[in-house]
């Protein structure tokens, strides 16, 4: 079956009895056993639920792995990722990776011994140097969030295999539709699910898939003995959204091309990241691991009071954080989404107070083009 056919089919007549096509929700947090020492596969929802398990199935058959996870945040999902690793470990992480990732390890999982260094995940040489005989994983983004570098997830996969560790990749700009870690040798791939995969701003969840079942029953051990699950309801509602996916995906990508060349041409945009650009550093890596850019872009703009303005004056165009919605959202990421990376670092890598995110809807591409155009004007 094809992937855009398995998309659609996420959740189609699980239930046999009834021959239902959607998957009904399981809205129970217990479940009756048969007799003394017999299950029916589910005891209590934070272990397993019969909707959450269609859901899991579903992103793990996408992204080709052996095991699914479905937790109630991203940021959850990742939580659980790093409870894999102890006191004393060492993980190699990219330095422009989302806010929320930077502070979970930075602030939070330093506390428990767990090192760390940011990289250039771009330059795999610097990858390699920051290998220690501690490092158990590098976790990258790519595209990164916000600055939208290329990371060679062949080449990392290489080098930590060499040295028996983990490779994590967020995938959830591209999502399973334009690129599949797992088959390029990753051993997780995480998914804030809130963003593409859900697709509304109307959801809050996260998704792990393990290449390996063994790795797989290691993070399920954590996220049933935490209990970061997501709900039935919430599960339920990703599998719809789900089977819009590739019609969602190929609308974000042909917008977001359009769009990117014509911010390049106006004279108030300094700079434009988007890996669809020709001069895009990393594009040919891109292009040999993924089969399209997505939604995702960011420019700079010549003076941090011009960011000011744009975000005043735009109309169709919401200024909110998250991304990924049909509704096109536009954020500052130096005082959102990157506010607790230290400002020097912020500024050393270029997430600056004139660099603005632009997560791209599937409206009218000439809608947005003209919300941009009177929003940049003086």
């Amino acid at each position: 079956m094809k992937l855009d056919s398995k998309i659609v089919h996420i959740g189609v007549c699980t239930d046999e009895k009834t021959g239902a096509i959607s998957t009904p929700v399981y809205q129970s947090a217990t479940f009756r056993h048969p007799a003394l020492g017999e299950s029916t596969g589910f005891d209590y929802t934070r272990s397993q639920n019969p909707t959450r398990k269609v859901l899991e199935e579903g992103i793990a058959a996408l992204e080709n792995g052996a095991v699914g996870l479905a937790f109630a945040s991203g940021m959850a999902a990742i939580t659980a990722i790093l409870m894999l690793y102890k006191t004393g470990d060492h993980l190699v992480v990219v330095e422009d990776c989302y806010g929320g990732t930077y502070r979970v390890i930075d602030k939070i999982f330093s506390n428990f011994g767990l090192t760390v260094s940011f990289v250039d995940g771009s330059n795999i040489e610097e990858v390699a140097q920051s290998i220690t005989p501690a490092t158990k994983a590098i976790l990258v983004e790519t595209p990164t969030n916000p600055l939208m570098k290329i990371v060679d997830i062949r080449a990392i996969v290489k080098l930590a295999k060499g040295n028996e560790m983990h490779v994590i990749v967020d995938n959830t700009f591209l999502t399973p539709y334009f690129q599949r870690p797992l088959e390029l040798g990753a051993d997780v791939v995480i998914h804030s699910g809130s963003k593409y995969l859900a697709g509304h701003n109307d959801l809050v969840c996260g998704l792990v898939v393990a290449r390996d079942a063994e790795l797989g029953a290691s993070i399920r051990y954590i996220q049933n003995s935490t209990g970061g699950i997501l709900g039935p309801n919430d599960s339920w509602l990703l599998i719809r959204s789900m089977k819009t996916l590739a019609l969602r995906m190929e609308k974000h990508n042909q917008n977001s091309q359009i769009i990117a060349q014509w911010l390049t041409r106006h004279p108030k945009v300094v700079k434009v990241y988007y890996p669809g650009l020709a001069d895009h550093q990393g594009k040919d890596i891109h292009d040999s691991q993924s089969s399209g850019y997505g939604g995702m872009l960011s420019f700079a703009v010549d003076h941090p009071e011009r960011v000011k303005q744009v975000l005043r004056k735009v109309q169709m165009i919401r200024f909110a954080e998250s991304l990924g919605g049909v509704e096109s959202l536009i954020t500052l990421p130096a005082v959102q989404t990157h506010a607790d990376v230290p400002i020097e670092v912020r500024e050393r890598l270029g997430i600056s107070d004139c660099l603005l995110r632009l997560s791209i809807g599937i409206e009218d591409a000439s809608d947005i083009i003209n919300d941009l155009e009177q929003a940049l004007a003086d």
